[in-house]
């Protein structure tokens, strides 16, 4: 582990029990051929995973250019987060290519050109297939294959994408994310900024739209972390208003992922999210780990999050797995 990822861990002194895991979770997996895959539980929906691809019309390939996942809120019927839902036409939002939860660059090197896979900008990012699907009394997972490709047709990151989705019984939305990108036709650089690249959470467009004294707020590790300055901060709280009610969400970063990172953790319509700059040599692969929470109702206090980070690298023995290059 870093010598900076260390100093935030130092921070986080307080250590608390993970919660176990509801045993009486009921998961099903339910799909809506070539648009979209429903998480289930209960019989509530909690995650969508949009997958429909469709070049047939400027809007459409607008629509599926990317793949992203949606989370919905307590009741399983409205997102709490941005981005089209598959069955309708996509209405005029700020930023509409933030998307739920979603990864990119906007400098993204290839074949001695650059193109976006964040405003996807002479690339697509295109579902191929599922690889795997489970369920369990506290689980359910979805792995897929996800082809980053040029206008023209090359493969520039082959990504196996993976959620594991927990039963908890005080979250909205438990989930971690494993992104495998592999160069398989030639180097890739994934370059950019904070506010252009990276692994993501956007809101719904609601939260945009909002009186500016109403937007989300953010809360960090340490009461002088400054995500505009700071490198490899652990954590981030971020809280915002929807239909008449409180969520907040928390996303860590794993310590195993590349370093130096930095956080995107300031807009008030509430996208954030972690970015790093790197290069993948053909035929490697490069794997990413992170944790997204989301919960009813305000903030918990900073100590309660640490916890919650720690939980997360202790859970997936993250404080041990081999770094990234």
């Amino acid at each position: 582990m870093s010598t900076a990822i260390g100093k935030w861990l130092l921070m986080i002194t307080v250590w608390g029990s993970i919660v176990p895991l509801s045993s009486a979770a009921g998961f099903e997996w339910k799909d809506t051929p070539g648009k979209y895959i429903d998480l289930h539980r209960d019989g509530k929906k909690v995650l969508r995973y949009m997958c429909a691809f469709d070049a047939s019309t400027p809007q459409k390939q607008v629509e599926t250019f990317k793949v992203f996942y949606h989370v919905f809120d307590e009741t399983g019927e409205k997102f709490l987060t941005n981005g089209p839902d598959g069955d309708h036409p996509y209405p005029a939002v700020t930023y509409p290519h933030h998307r739920g939860i979603f990864v990119g660059w906007n400098k993204t090197g290839f074949q001695g050109k650059t193109v976006d896979t964040w405003h996807m900008k002479g690339a697509v990012q295109k579902h191929i297939r599922v690889l795997d699907r489970k369920t369990a009394s506290d689980r359910a997972s979805l792995k897929t294959l996800i082809h980053w490709l040029t206008d023209s047709g090359n493969v520039i990151v082959e990504e196996q994408r993976e959620v594991i989705v927990y039963a908890s019984a005080q979250d909205i939305f438990k989930a971690d994310f494993v992104c495998e990108l592999k160069a398989v036709e030639g180097d890739i650089n994934l370059d950019g900024d904070p506010e252009h690249a990276g692994f993501q959470y956007r809101p719904h467009n609601d939260v945009a739209i909002a009186p500016v004294e109403s937007r989300a707020k953010y809360l960090f590790p340490t009461e002088t972390a400054d995500p505009t300055k700071d490198q490899n901060i652990p954590w981030v709280g971020l809280e915002y208003p929807l239909n008449g009610k409180t969520y907040h969400v928390l996303h860590c970063t794993s310590p195993a992922n590349p370093q130096p990172y930095v956080y995107s953790a300031y807009r008030d319509y509430g996208r954030f999210g972690s970015f790093f700059k790197t290069s993948i040599s053909k035929g490697r692969t490069l794997k990413l780990d992170y944790r997204i929470r989301v919960c009813p109702g305000n903030l918990p206090s900073r100590d309660q999050l640490n916890r919650d980070y720690l939980a997360f690298v202790t859970e997936r023995n993250l404080d041990k797995s081999e770094k990234n290059p």
